[in-house]
């Protein structure tokens, strides 16, 4: 589905949860960003968290944080999407990954559409994204869209994603979650105080 071409730019934020680079999770995600883009006007920002450095990693609470790793808080809070990527590790997410959503506001991501993303060693990881990411974002009561994105490291050469199966499941994921994200975009911008 296309949008109208006067409609706003989809504010997009995706947060990926990798402890380096080259990541495949960010090369996951990077696809993911261009795919969108090829479906809505939108205005995107990747935040990689192993870059946000000692100002996040050290910080207990959100009153803690530096400028920028606040800021990306903030960026977080205020999109109508989100993506949420992380690569797998012992069966769950990142540390890194966990401790960023940890300092988002309670309500921060309520009613607002997520869009699931992981990459792991192989298939056994496959159902992460049902076991630990989805009761995560549950709890901070998030629209999940219900395709998920999971690529185990024999969809890629390096960070080049070599299965052609991988582009029809993140064109079905985006077409799935687009929609939804313009129409509660719409719903608070008509809602909530300018």
């Amino acid at each position: 589905m296309t949008s109208a071409p006067h409609a706003e730019p989809l504010r997009v934020v995706a947060v990926v949860g990798s402890v380096r680079t080259p990541s495949r999770t960010t090369a996951l995600v990077e696809l993911v960003l261009r795919t969108l883009a090829a479906h809505t006007p939108a205005e995107t920002r990747l935040i990689e968290l192993h870059t946000l450095g000692p100002a996040f990693t050290g910080a207990a609470e959100r009153e803690q944080v530096g400028a920028d790793v606040e800021e990306a808080l903030r960026a977080v809070e205020g999109a109508d999407l989100v993506i949420a990527a992380t690569p797998v590790f012992r069966g769950s997410y990142t540390g890194l990954f966990k401790h960023f959503f940890d300092l988002v506001d309670q309500y921060g991501l309520a009613a607002k559409p997520v869009l699931l993303a992981a990459t792991g060693g192989s298939d056994r990881h496959a159902l992460v994204i049902e076991h630990a990411m989805r009761p995560l974002f549950g709890f901070l009561q998030a629209w999940t869209a219900p395709a998920g994105i999971y690529l185990s490291s024999g969809d890629f050469d390096g960070t080049t994603v070599l299965n052609p199966e991988v582009y029809e499941r993140i064109e079905m994921a985006v077409a799935d979650v687009v929609p939804i994200a313009r129409a509660l975009a719409a719903v608070r911008s008509h809602t909530l105080p300018v």
